[in-house]
């Protein structure tokens, strides 16, 4: 068991080498004889024993009537690996768009097929490890645009691997492919969870945008005298004039806007944190509210807005995480 998985394990390592060596990571990928590998399936094996079955009783018994037929054969297989072949030479491969995702979710990645002339390209497959596959054809089609699901399994930069292109076109006797990996900037998000909504206001010593009575700092005007208030606050001048018993009333600044604050989580690991912070983000952008991010480094001014979160969520997926791919 060990000496077979140290096989797999070695031949991994030759395959992936040499995909690194052939198809590196580009921006357009023009797929060619350099790029596409070729093969039998069961079904060619079959048909190839066959061919040799025919052969053999066309040589015991003789029979030109045979050997007619098994050169026949033959040659439908060799034109066969001809049309699989071209089926994907010269196909043109890019990733257009990857749309955002959070952690846990699929993110949608969007994948250009272009061809140089019109030609009838059919039953072309293409996924990525861990998506559901799609087929496509391109019938006298400069382009086909195909959607794939590709699983987001951690925050950061997009990586879903390498692409893969097959196809079995026309008889399913043979499968040509490759794994090709056209470069891509897709954002993961943290995962959002649930936590408690961070408090709404706050002493703002003078920065706030709201000012609340009751305070004990800024004067606001005077009122009339209610039973019970504090004689510190009678305005005697006024008093002294004959106005009668008025009292002074304060304000105080109070800070509504609202901190994602990374210490508010004391205790917790870094994308316990970033989690939850993710999941307060969610809640205030839906309620319209004026907030701000405070990471270890970081600090984002109070805002609303789609721009507004969608910065914050790219400061969050990419925290302590390469600045670009």
């Amino acid at each position: 068991m060990a000496a077979g998985s140290g096989w797999r394990r070695r031949w991994q390592q030759f395959y992936e080498g040499l995909l690194e060596r052939r198809l590196p990571g580009q921006k357009t990928v023009r797929l060619d004889s350099r790029k596409l590998f070729i093969f039998p399936t069961v079904a060619g094996f079959a048909f190839g024993l066959v061919l040799l079955l025919l052969w053999l009783l066309a040589i015991n018994y003789q029979n030109n009537l045979i050997f007619a037929f098994t050169f026949l054969l033959s040659s439908v297989f060799v034109v066969t690996i001809l049309h699989t072949f071209a089926n994907l030479s010269g196909v043109e491969v890019s990733v257009l768009d990857a749309q955002p995702a959070f952690a846990g979710d699929r993110a949608q990645v969007t994948v250009r097929l272009a061809q140089q002339g019109r030609r009838f390209r059919d039953s072309i497959r293409l996924y990525y490890p861990g998506a559901r596959p799609v087929m496509v054809a391109m019938a006298d089609t400069l382009t086909a645009d195909v959607r794939l699901y590709v699983p987001a399994r951690r925050r950061g930069w997009l990586d879903p691997g390498r692409l893969v292109i097959d196809s079995t076109y026309p008889l399913g006797l043979l499968r040509v492919w490759t794994h090709v990996k056209p470069t891509l900037q897709g954002l993961v998000y943290p995962k959002p969870l649930a936590a408690s909504p961070p408090q709404q206001s706050r002493p703002a010593l003078g920065e706030g945008v709201l000012e609340v009575a009751g305070g004990s700092d800024d004067f606001s005007g005077l009122g009339s005298y209610r039973p019970g208030e504090s004689l510190r606050h009678i305005a005697w001048k006024q008093y002294a004039r004959g106005q009668g018993m008025l009292t002074k009333h304060y304000t105080d600044a109070v800070d509504n806007r609202v901190w994602l604050d990374w210490d508010a989580f004391p205790g917790m690991d870094r994308e316990a944190r970033l989690s939850r912070l993710c999941g307060w983000l969610l809640v205030l952008s839906r309620n319209d509210t004026s907030y701000g991010l405070k990471l270890p480094g970081i600090q984002v001014q109070p805002s609303r807005g789609e721009g507004h979160r969608d910065r914050i969520l790219r400061h969050l997926a990419l925290f302590e995480l390469t600045p670009a791919p």
